[in-house]
């Protein structure tokens, strides 16, 4: 029975972590925070008023306003040592001289997990024909829309965002929530504004209480709860300020610091009852608007170690990207588990559907 406690725990525990992780407000969808674009990513997310592209969509919506062709963004990164695989995909255009559309879709997983409930039958007898697997999947689909304001250099933009979750055939649900921004531009200043999840976004999960009884009962003595039903994400706010320095044309650097604020109680480097908060720096070179080497530190914590002492640990990222005739390559090589080795490589290809009609 030794055997059979092991494995049947070790499914329990895969199948629910995600739900019972994110069973309280401070924590419900992080998988939508770990952000997109590697050009982003290796400036340690900084770049809520610089942002201008397709990925602005979900950055900072007023970003796609800046837009001035058709662009395509995609991107996959692995994290966790692979266990989980993060795809990313998105779209954007201008309508018109005042607005502009986007629409992104992100798929966070873990897939193939081996599912044993059935591996032993009730005699004792094991059967490994039994054994099927199930994923676990994380999904945020986005549509975006941005307007230019009447004071000059002054955009804003919101998204409506539907998250699916789906644990099998254990448990699923749906959720909804709303994002806005706002940039302001003049001269080489920017400053931008980003606040997700104004509203609350509420997930409503179903759950299939026969089958989550039937691994719960195959472990004698444990007492696992069902995970909560209903999750609320808290509102979240991004306000970060970038400057411009042009050296003889051809050599460009941006830098930007931001704020992210949650407002709720973490081990953030400013900590309070009601708010906390963590800086994030970012720089990036451009040469001649083809070559760029990026640079970034932020997710700032007070870290308790055994002997009760307080560190400060914060996430270093760095990247490159190589631009040429409208088509971005880009890299980020992350720490998004912040130590323990848990780097993460990311690659993202944006493309502007333009050099294509050309």
């Amino acid at each position: 029975m030794a055997l059979k406690k092991i494995v049947i725990t070790s499914l329990f525990v895969m199948c629910f972590a995600f739900a019972k992780a994110q069973s309280t407000a401070a924590y419900s969808n992080e998988f939508i925070n770990i952000g997109v674009d590697a050009a982003a990513l290796g400036m340690s997310n900084a770049v809520v008023a610089q942002t201008d592209d397709v990925n602005s969509g979900y950055w900072n919506p007023a970003g796609l306003m800046r837009l001035e062709q058709k662009e395509l963004s995609l991107m996959h990164s692995s994290y966790f040592a692979n266990i989980a695989q993060y795809n990313y995909a998105a779209f954007a255009m201008p309508i018109d001289d005042q607005s502009s559309f986007g629409a992104s879709l992100i798929r966070f997983s873990v897939d193939d997990i081996l599912n044993t409930t059935q591996l032993i039958d009730s005699q004792g007898n094991i059967n490994y024909d039994r054994i099927s697997t199930f994923s676990t999947a994380d999904w945020a689909f986005t549509v975006s829309y941005a307007r230019e304001a009447k004071l000059d250099g002054f955009t804003y933009g919101g998204n409506f965002k539907v998250i699916r979750r789906v644990i099998g055939e254990f448990a699923k649900s749906w959720g909804f929530g709303f994002d806005v921004g706002a940039q302001f531009k003049r001269g080489d200043w920017e400053i931008g504004v980003m606040a997700r999840d104004i509203t609350t976004t509420y997930n409503t999960w179903t759950i299939d209480e026969e089958k989550f009884e039937e691994v719960r009962g195959a472990v004698e003595n444990q007492n696992q709860d069902l995970p909560e039903t209903t999750e609320v994400t808290l509102p979240k706010l991004q306000i970060g300020v970038a400057r411009t320095f042009e050296f003889h044309y051809d050599h460009i650097l941006t830098a930007e610091v931001d704020l992210n604020m949650r407002f709720i109680q973490t081990n953030d480097i400013i900590s309070s009852s009601s708010v906390s908060a963590t800086p994030a720096i970012g720089l990036e070179y451009g040469y001649i608007d083809m070559v760029f080497v990026r640079a970034g530190a932020g997710n700032f914590q007070n870290v308790q170690g055994i002997d009760g002492d307080e560190t400060l640990n914060f996430q270093p990222n760095i990247g490159v990207g190589f631009k040429y005739r409208g088509i971005s390559v880009d890299y980020a090589l992350t720490n998004i588990g912040n130590g323990d080795d848990l780097y993460s490589n990311v690659f993202s290809v944006n493309i502007d559907l333009s050099v294509f009609s050309r």
